[in-house]
């Protein structure tokens, strides 16, 4: 439960029907085997005491009171546990003279609340209405387990060591019509659903079922948690596939199919609280008609099981990540194509330097000029060689000019950066950041000036990671007259340049031959003469650390608002044994330092295209002082440090 992550588990019992003894034995059972797996919060399928599959046996009192005796000896067994439990019955209140499908949530012993079914399906398969009657606003309130509980849809229990953690019920059907009850509850703020179901199984339906959880966990911002009945159920003309799910916000956490027993994961409250705060359209919490009950779970560590992609930016699967680096590729070169058109520019100039950022601003400057049906010749690369340019990149500079066919020119600025030297009086030994950023504004001036002459546009090349730590010379590479690559973070510039090399493997394999080649050289601004051997002495992530760190920090510490001890926590555990804890947080204290401290450079960034969901345009996602002090982020970094 500590950093908002609350286990929680979706169960399918082996039942026999109309059997609530042996129902109640395996539901303990699982109740036992979930407080084991640290589980919080459980949730078991629709009407699994007796059986969903019972028909007319409903109508028998005999059925109803077992289902009561098997709910006390369930309720009892809970005392044992830390959790708060959901499971499925028919009640018929003494004073209503109707049967009810219930969830009857409860926890240490204690019933908390009945939730009826609102929708009673009677169609197709399904015939609910012969004996169920569909729950009104409130049904009053039922005796249970020695206490009276309100017997309501119209309630949510919230946990009070927890608070961000509330909990809305619905049941099966209710999720299938147009206005599910959860939509209420989510308003009134439950922020992880339960869904007790009996979903028959029939071809296809599972990917249905998978799109209205995901969706409904998406569409309100919370967890999702789907029970669904199997093995044991009556056969006589259905077959139940126990299709459990877990989603939160819109992403499938966990599933299983054909199976018994748990399915396990971990909803992030805190987060699902924080983008609700974000979203200015997600309304107030409407407690107007819905009750409150409150119930109390002991805060611990939560064991994580989820997936935390080391990579956020990157999906892991090869044909998503092919799809998404076509989608990111397009997008950005339509943003191009309509500054290059609306400008009426001439021509698009790109210092080309052999590096990453530079090659894939060219790919994408190229897809534009296609879509306008330009000649790449309108392209002029420009590679400007100093003190520390090396001859490989150089080299691929020249080549990749050639294999796109466009317009090249070099323009050697070692004397004017000698010159500027004197001017200055900066001894050319001084290998200080002045030695470097000379360079840099030198670039970016003969960019403009040529741009200038030719009436044409300036191409920004710098990257969404650089821009996060202020990785360039203001008012250098930090400019330009439009910024293809400022959304794309520097662990999805190298699979999108990756991309473009394999899909032109077999037209283009000279295109591909440099391509990879450039991938494979070191990222590094070349600002600093190379070493004996030719090779490249300015590496940057020796400098910064290592991107994939970065991006991971800058995903969830920006994007998420996750504390730092929740970032390095989160690190710790997708990275596992790749880095040592020292180590991350050696380069989570620099992220923090430099994010802070480089916000004036991107208060006054160029105009580019947003591609995925984390930008720092101060015109879009990211507004933030420049002044901003970094105190408050640095003492749980230096927490962390005393505790290695």
């Amino acid at each position: 439960m500590k950093d908002g992550f609350m286990k929680v588990a979706a169960a399918t019992p082996a039942i026999r029907v109309a059997d609530c003894a042996y129902n109640a034995e395996q539901t303990i059972a699982l109740m036992r085997e979930a407080a084991a797996e640290g589980v919080k919060v459980l949730c078991f399928p629709e009407l699994g005491l007796t059986g969903y599959t019972c028909a007319d046996l409903f109508l028998q009192p005999t059925l109803l009171e077992g289902a009561k005796k098997a709910l006390d000896q369930v309720v009892e067994a809970s005392k044992k546990w830390d959790m708060l439990v959901a499971v499925g019955m028919p009640i018929r209140p003494v004073r209503r003279n109707k049967l009810y499908n219930c969830a009857v949530v409860f926890a240490h012993g204690k019933v908390l609340g009945v939730v009826p079914k609102r929708n009673i399906p009677t169609y197709t398969e399904f015939y609910e209405g012969r004996w169920f009657a569909a729950a009104g606003d409130s049904c009053g309130t039922v005796e249970l387990c020695g206490s009276e509980v309100a017997l309501s849809p119209r309630q949510i229990f919230r946990c009070d060591t927890l608070p961000d953690l509330c909990v809305g019920v619905e049941i099966c059907e209710d999720l299938w019509v147009p206005t599910p009850p959860s939509n209420e509850l989510a308003l009134a703020g439950a922020t992880v659903i339960l869904n007790l179901s009996a979903s028959d199984e029939v071809v296809c339906k599972d990917s249905y079922r998978r799109s209205l959880v995901t969706g409904q966990s998406g569409r309100l911002v919370c967890g999702y948690v789907y029970a669904d009945a199997g093995e044991g159920e009556s056969s006589t003309d259905l077959v139940y596939a126990g299709h459990n799910l877990i989603a939160e916000n819109g992403s499938l956490l966990a599933e299983r199919r054909f199976e018994t027993g748990l399915t396990v994961s971990e909803i992030d409250v805190y987060k699902l609280a924080f983008e609700r705060q974000r979203m200015t359209t997600f309304p107030a919490d409407s407690e107007e008609g819905v009750d409150e009950v409150s119930f109390s779970l002991n805060v611990e560590e939560t064991a994580l099981t989820r997936y935390i992609a080391p990579n956020p930016f990157v999906p892991a699967n090869h044909n998503d990540r092919a799809e998404r680096c076509r989608e990111i590729f397009t997008l950005a070169s339509l943003g191009l194509r309509k500054r290059l058109e609306h400008t009426h520019a001439k021509t698009a100039v790109i210092g080309l330097s052999g590096g990453l950022d530079s090659t894939l601003a060219l790919l994408i400057v190229n897809n534009a000029m296609r879509m306008l049906n330009r000649p790449a010749t309108d392209i002029l690369c420009v590679t400007m060689p100093c003190f520390g340019t090396t001859n490989r990149t150089k080299d691929n500079a020249t080549k990749l000019s050639e294999c796109l066919g466009t317009s090249f020119k070099t323009v050697d600025i070692g004397q004017a950066v000698n010159l500027h030297f004197r001017d200055i009086g900066l001894d050319p030994n001084d290998r200080s950041v002045t030695y470097e950023n000379c360079q840099a504004r030198e670039r970016t001036q003969v960019l403009m000036d040529i741009a200038n002459k030719e009436g044409g546009l300036v191409i920004g090349t710098g990257d969404l990671s650089e821009m996060a730590l202020g990785w360039s010379t203001y008012n250098g590479d930090h400019m330009s007259m439009y910024a293809v690559n400022c959304s794309i973070p520097k662990t999805l510039v190298r699979h999108l340049t990756s991309w473009v090399s394999d899909e032109h493997r077999q037209s283009q394999p000279e295109l591909s031959a440099v391509l990879d080649d450039i991938l494979a050289t070191p990222v590094s601004p070349e600002l600093l003469p190379p070493e004996e051997n030719g090779e490249i002495a300015q590496k940057t992530e020796d400098v910064v650390g290592p991107y994939e760190l970065h991006d991971f920090f800058l995903y969830y510490g920006i994007r998420y608002a996750y504390p730092p001890k929740k970032v390095y926590r989160l690190a710790r555990y997708a990275f596992g044994e790749r880095y040592e804890a020292a180590v991350i947080v050696k380069w989570l204290r620099n992220f923090y330092w430099r994010f802070f401290s480089q916000q004036f450079k991107r208060s006054c960034i160029p105009d580019g295209p947003k591609v995925g969901s984390v930008t720092l345009s101060p015109r879009g996602d990211w507004r933030m002082p420049s002044d901003a002090v970094v105190r408050l982020w640095m003492e749980q970094v230096e927490e962390l440090e005393k505790e290695l």
